[in-house]
């Protein structure tokens, strides 16, 4: 049997996770011949990061990179790529637990009374190993474990308002209230042999018609869960009943809470916030009985943006619309419109079911942090991995456009795929990877001592970034040589017979027109599946948090991973845990400080403005100044000398101590059309396909914007999309977590 070639265009999560699962059969060789084609240098996509050798061996990402531990398929395709390359236990991160460390500590930050304050929350760490957990929840589960948070919350409030003298004891009048409260009884009573006399008591008083119903918001909260955990473990949905009990017990909560706790929020940051997670709770329960998603799905409230959702189902629109949790989390998905911090718009499906999973889900650490830079901890271990297994990497390889045709049987066909090759290697092949105590890493610039001297030459001289779609590399070569860059051309059944498309979204209108113009629905996927640009800055420091003021630390000691703070750079994570995989020396930084947030872009001109990205990287410059001198006091008020930023934080060289010490700091813009984060924009579910979604028979679509069972812009939505494209092609993984999602549970 012949083998079947396969083009994999692009580097990023979604195509390396499609080309460790395609070579996961002892195999695979018989069957297929797979060739990556990357530009430039590395490995990544939006995740690449690098080494800068000049300074430190430092750290240079894209932006902050954290996993959830909820990220179940992508652990368990990184544990697949660990235990399958087997490096030496003396090798750094030799194991997946080397390279990841769970994460409990977020931190949120609240806007109260014109002043930031801060909202520590380190959340419990939960028993297993994310790879081994579950996003296949039913409708009953997600209620269930939303419930016992919910019920956590309303204990919290019910002892923090009875000491205000609040009222906590609750009546039932109405008859189809007592109905309702009838059937929890008898369905409560009958599972549960263990009921406390109280709880008894207000179970005998809602059959007995003579008898008033009193009850308290704690025992509500409880036989409520009682009720859930029933269902949750017969999945049963035929009962209207019980979802009519959901719905008058959190609206009976939420009465309460609104009666006797909205007074209080001002001047109590511990009932606000108890407030704030139990109203949210109870919109987020009430909007998934009322909009019938169990039987919908939680496709059908796409069509509303999430916040405008929450106000929708009756949440607070000051307090828990507005509030930390929520902001924090358009935060987290970048979800602004063209990075206009005014036209947040998330898909309320997306958003609701997203949560609940991050909350719900995870296993060990809410998070997880990686030991290196995320090049370091994914991507080479991926390389190293694939080309062990004979898996062809051709760098440097700029894809131009991607022509259709009609092949015999009259099926549309990507036909032919144009490359540029944007530089002569001197030995035909690339080495990608520098070592750094040890650990194999990617440069944050190319290894240009492999490239022929004239080249190399002109790349320093001109300062040429070979990964910006905006380069001038192709005239600076044309003005040098009197040449252009050399091309090739792929040829269907000589190059290639099935190829991935593993760049973004974006891309698809600059090198796949004329397949846009023959497929509408691949048109409206690139028109309709928006993105927005991000920025990033990363700073070294001469003092811990604690010195520069920072005082919320846990218990456990782990550094803040904080968002819902000021725009831009809404998202600042404390990342000393780096220092070490660097190569300082013994007098270098004591801390590293990560920023990111979405960028304010609306137009992108023609790839022949090669000043394009140098003004935006410029206005980052200004953006990231901006925030260390007028925006950091309250987080690090030990920074601040009489409101003025102490420039000697910064670990920099010389001895200049003003803001010139910047300068030797990193930060990035990410406009790019590869680079560019996935929006969940409302409405635009629906447009997104799946991996063989197009009319071309041999055109696999890979990325977190296609339809994947999370539909977001994150890791676990671009591995399931890479788990997906390898199914397509050759029936592995059977089976991927969570990808039905946003399917309906039935009733």
């Amino acid at each position: 049997m012949s083998q079947e070639k396969i083009a994999i265009l692009g580097g990023g999560v979604s195509a390396m996770t499609a080309a460790v699962y395609l070579t996961d059969q002892q195999n695979w060789q018989q069957k297929y011949d797979i060739t990556i084609y990357q530009l430039g240098w590395r490995l990544g996509g939006k995740g690449a990061s690098g080494r800068n050798s000049q300074i430190g061996e430092r750290i240079e990402e894209h932006g902050l990179h954290v996993w959830f531990g909820s990220y179940v398929n992508s652990f368990r395709a990184i544990e697949n790529v660990y235990n399958n390359l087997n490096r030496p236990s003396n090798m750094p991160l030799s194991s997946w637990e080397d390279a990841f460390k769970p994460h409990s500590f977020v931190v949120l930050q609240e806007y109260i009374d014109n002043a930031w304050e801060t909202w520590p929350i380190d959340f419990p760490v939960l028993d297993g190993n994310p790879a081994d957990a579950t996003l296949d929840l039913h409708f009953w589960q997600l209620i269930e474990m939303a419930v016992a948070w919910l019920r956590k919350f309303i204990g919290t409030l019910e002892e923090e308002v009875s000491k205000h003298n609040k009222i906590t004891k609750l009546q039932t009048t109405k008859r189809r209230d007592r109905s309702l409260l009838q059937h929890l009884a008898s369905q409560v009573s009958q599972a549960f042999d263990d009921v406390e006399d109280e709880v008894e008591d207000f179970f005998q008083s809602t059959h007995d018609e003579l008898r008033e119903i009193w009850s308290t918001p704690s025992i509500l909260s409880q036989q409520l869960q009682r009720l859930v955990n029933l269902r949750s473990a017969d999945k049963d949905l035929s009962n209207a009943k019980d979802r009519l009990v959901v719905w008058y017990l959190v609206r009976k909560l939420k009465r309460w809470l609104n009666s006797e706790a909205v007074e209080l929020l001002d001047d109590n940051p511990n009932i606000r916030r108890a407030y704030i997670c139990a109203d949210l709770g109870i919109a987020v329960l009430i909007g998934l009985i009322k909009d019938r998603v169990f039987a919908k799905g939680f496709g059908s409230i796409n069509n509303i943006d999430f916040k405008a959702w929450l106000k929708k189902n009756g949440a607070n629109k000051e307090y828990t619309v507005e509030s930390a949790p929520v902001r924090g989390f358009y935060d987290l998905v970048f979800g602004f419109v063209d990075g206009n911090f005014e036209e947040g718009d998330v898909e309320a499906g997306v958003a609701t079911l997203a949560m609940l999973r991050l909350m719900l889900c995870y296993r060990g650490g809410v998070m997880w942090k990686m030991q290196a830079g995320m090049g370091d901890v994914i991507f080479a271990p991926i390389y190293e991995l694939l080309k062990s297994r004979g898996v062809k990497f051709e760098f440097f390889s700029e894809v131009d456009s991607l022509l259709p045709s009609v092949d015999q049987n009259g099926k549309h066909v990507v036909e032919q795929i144009n490359i540029t090759q944007q530089v002569t290697l001197k030995d035909g092949s690339y080495q990608p990877f520098v070592f750094v105590k040890g650990l194999p890493c990617w440069p944050s610039s190319p290894l240009l001592d492999q490239v022929v001297p004239e080249q190399a030459n002109e790349i320093k001289q001109h300062n040429i970034n070979l990964e910006s779609f905006w380069s001038d590399w192709p005239s600076v070569y044309q003005n040098t040589f009197g040449q252009p860059l050399p091309t090739k051309s792929l040829q269907r059944g000589v190059d290639f017979d099935k190829v991935i498309f593993g760049i973004s979204v974006a891309s698809l209108v600059h090198l796949c027109p004329e397949l846009l113009q023959l497929d509408n629905k691949l048109n409206d996927q690139a028109k309709k599946v928006k993105t927005v640009a991000t920025q990033a800055f990363q700073v070294w420091l001469n003092k811990t948090d604690e010195q520069l003021g920072f005082n919320y630390s846990p218990p456990s000691e782990e550094r803040p991973i904080l968002s819902g703070f000021s725009q831009p750079f809404d998202t600042w994570a404390a990342m000393s845990n780096l220092i070490h995989v660097e190569d300082w020396p013994s007098n270098g930084p004591k801390n590293i400080a990560y920023f990111c947030s979405a960028f304010g872009c609306a137009d992108y001109p023609p790839r022949t403005d090669h000043n394009f990205p140098i003004e935006q990287k410029a206005q980052v410059k200004v953006n990231a100044l901006n925030k260390l001198q007028t925006e950091m006091q309250s987080l690090w008020p030990s920074a601040y000398d009489q409101q003025q930023f102490d420039w000697s934080v910064l670990f920099a060289p010389g001895n200049n101590m003003d803001e010139q010490r910047f300068d030797s700091q990193y930060w990035r813009v990410n406009v790019d059309p590869s680079e560019r984060y996935v929006l969940s924009v409302t409405g635009s579910s629906q447009y997104r396909l799946s991996t063989g979604g197009s009319i071309f028979t041999n055109l696999y679509l890979t990325g977190d914007w296609i339809q994947t069972g999370v539909n977001a812009g994150c890791v676990e939505a671009a591995v399931m999309a890479g788990m997906q494209t390898s199914r397509a092609i050759c029936g592995i993984p059977a089976s991927i977590s969570g990808e039905d999602g946003f399917e309906p549970d039935g009733a």
